[in-house]
């Protein structure tokens, strides 16, 4: 017989089995929606939306092969998508996703997509760029905070100025139906709130770095332990822009310019003034080290946006004559030179690293308009071509720079992270610089990203985009993404194609005045009557180069200073490498411009030759190579 201990001990492990087995977790996730499937010209991608149980442990992802689908590969939970390459045009394959909760359970398939490999156009080139750059934003985002990690692998650390841009990329994202509207409502709350109720803020700016998790100072650097300005002003840009996109009147949008209207109203602009009748904003203020690191903000930098906001805030503004007074009281601020035939207005000899023009225009639209010193819009484009102009013309003969791979810029390099320009330049490309400038040189812009896909393929592309950086000389390619320059990618290609960030940020109350009070004037044409002006007696080059059988030889007529003659007598003469003339290719009189010329040298031999341009006494000189 049993005694009654046994009894008891007997019931209670029956009735702990029954409990644990009504207990077990036999539900399946929901099947991932808005499943997509997409073919480039050597990757594939499925993308679907995010799947929102809270047991989620990841997807699965199937290929149809010998007449099923079977499982190919685990994707994460944190993702929602999936890369391949597939080096290989005209190749077909069919997809189908499941998701799979921590207790095993999976979904039923969603349905089969095709990601077909095929030669792509350039708008399809513009969506392959956005929607895997996106992907840095949004799927790569700190999983507490939602921010943007500073780079890849960073872990918590975060960026204030980065995560501004991330914020414009998640509208851009909602737009283009990367993700729903819902859950860039969730993203965007959870972002706010964490920024309002759990950073650390300094007089109500940010610090450069942040945890993610806990939201308090990660130092950027010595005695940088406070708010920094400048990376504030970028962060704020991304949530004014944010305010004036989620105008539904749904409580959850409602909430989200509540929130946003308070983050901005309480940054202390006037309290990094320092000084009650100071012209300067300064950069850096921290509670154990004060004002020590002393850095005034002032231009030509990327870091105008600060002073627009600081002077459109309408709780804590500046007065406006510290745009002038502050901002561009440099002796270096205004810029009377041209460099390969275009002209600079504001900015440093050759222009700087190219995210000068980036950072402040993300979400202030320099179209139209201009202040005492220029049309900014026209200024980046400038800059931006004496860029390529450079990489045109290789100075210091780099083996991959020319017309379709140029762009100098802050980055990630060899020897570690530095700003590349054209006067501090050793042969690292970084992609966000030429991507960047999407809006003011569009087609060669675009001519970057074909040709960089097209002949690095793997090398500078992945899951998340184009890769930092690359330099052919050391053979080096980044592994690195970076937020700072992932960001104005994306950013900058939307407001080429829709205009959408731009329109949304200067629709907030506060810009037209600060705008007026600046000084800002329309400037309809968005062309200043001498934008196209030429200032230098200049021979860019030839390309290609080595050529067969045609190259154009690219050169520029100056303007006649006080003067009434109109036109210069222009000649421009090919000879043989013993000196021989084969072809007078121009022999006229030409007004002031930017000129073209076309040389067929279908009849000559492989070799070297050199072209000559003469213009009022003056001479230069090119070499072109022609292999048959």
């Amino acid at each position: 017989m049993m005694n009654k201990k046994n009894i008891l001990v007997m019931l209670f492990t029956l009735a702990s089995f029954v409990c644990s087995n009504a207990q077990t977790d036999i539900t399946p996730p929901a099947t991932p929606q808005n499943v997509k499937g997409f073919g480039y010209e050597k990757d594939i991608a499925v993308e679907w939306y995010h799947n929102t149980e809270s047991d989620l442990a990841g997807y699965k992802l199937y290929a149809y092969s010998n007449g099923t689908f079977t499982f190919t590969a685990n994707v994460p939970k944190e993702k929602s998508f999936y890369t391949s390459t597939v080096p290989i045009i005209g190749l077909t394959r069919y997809y189908k996703v499941s998701a799979v909760d921590s207790a095993g359970n999976e979904s039923p398939l969603s349905d089969s997509v095709m990601c077909a490999t095929h030669s792509m156009s350039n708008e399809e080139f513009l969506d392959m760029v956005q929607q895997a750059t996106f992907r840095y934003f949004y799927d790569y985002a700190h999983p507490v905070s939602g921010l943007s990690r500073e780079r890849l692998n960073s872990k918590e650390t975060v960026t204030s100025g980065g995560s501004g841009f991330g914020l414009l990329a998640l509208l851009v994202g909602i737009e283009r139906d990367y993700i729903s509207r819902e859950e860039g409502v969730k993203r965007m709350l959870k972002i706010l709130n964490f920024l309002n109720t759990k950073a650390d803020r300094f007089h109500g700016a940010y610090s450069h770095w942040l945890n993610g998790t806990s939201g308090k100072v990660i130092p950027f650097g010595n005695d940088d332990n406070g708010g920094d300005i400048v990376e504030t002003a970028y962060l704020i840009e991304g949530i004014l822009a944010a305010r004036q996109y989620f105008n539904q009147s749904t409580s959850e949008e409602t909430e989200i310019r509540n929130i946003a209207t308070q983050i901005w109203e309480s940054v202390e602009w006037d309290w990094y003034r320092r000084y009650p009748t100071g012209n300067y904003i300064y950069w850096h203020w921290s509670p154990n080290f004060a004002w020590i690191k002393n850095m005034t903000v002032q231009g030509p930098n990327e870091a105008m946006i600060v002073y627009l906001l600081a002077i459109a805030s309408p709780t804590h503004g500046v007065p406006a004559t510290l745009f002038r007074n502050g901002w561009a009281s440099s002796s270096f601020y205004k810029n009377s030179k041209s460099f390969y035939g275009y002209r600079i207005w504001v900015g440093w000899d050759y222009g700087g690293p190219l995210f000068f023009q980036h950072y402040s225009l993300l979400a202030f639209d320099p179209r139209n308009k201009k202040d005492d010193y220029c049309n900014y819009f026209n200024n980046a484009k400038n800059i931006t071509l004496i860029h390529r102009e450079y990489s045109i013309a290789n100075p210091k003969k780099w083996p991959n720079y020319n017309a379709n791979c140029w762009g100098l810029t802050a980055s990630d390099d060899p020897t570690g992270y530095r700003v590349h320009e054209p006067t501090n330049d050793n042969g690292t490309i970084t992609p966000s610089a030429a991507l960047s400038s999407m809006p003011f040189t569009p087609q060669e812009s675009i001519d970057v990203i074909k040709y960089l896909y097209r002949t690095y393929g793997s090398k500078v592309w992945g899951e998340y985009g184009f890769k930092d950086a690359f330099n052919v000389k050391e053979n080096w390619y980044a592994d690195s993404y970076i937020a700072i320059d992932q960001g104005p990618i994306i950013c900058m290609i939307e407001n080429y194609r829709s205009q959408l960030l731009w329109n949304k940020f200067m629709a907030n109350p506060e810009i037209q005045p600060m705008m007026t009070a600046i000084g800002f004037v329309n400037d309809a044409t968005d062309v200043d009557e001498d934008v196209n002006a030429v200032y230098d007696f200049n021979l860019a080059g030839n390309y290609p180069n080595p050529f067969n059988p045609a190259t154009t030889i690219k050169y520029s007529v100056p303007q006649i200073a006080e003067s009434n003659q109109n036109e210069s007598l222009v000649t421009l003469k090919v000879f043989d490498i013993l000196g021989r003339e084969v072809a007078t290719l121009v022999n006229e009189e030409q007004p002031a411009g930017e000129y073209e010329v076309r040389f067929d040298a279908s009849n000559l031999s492989s070799g070297a030759y050199f072209y000559n341009i003469t213009l009022n006494g003056k001479s230069l000189t090119g070499k072109m190579i022609l292999q048959k």
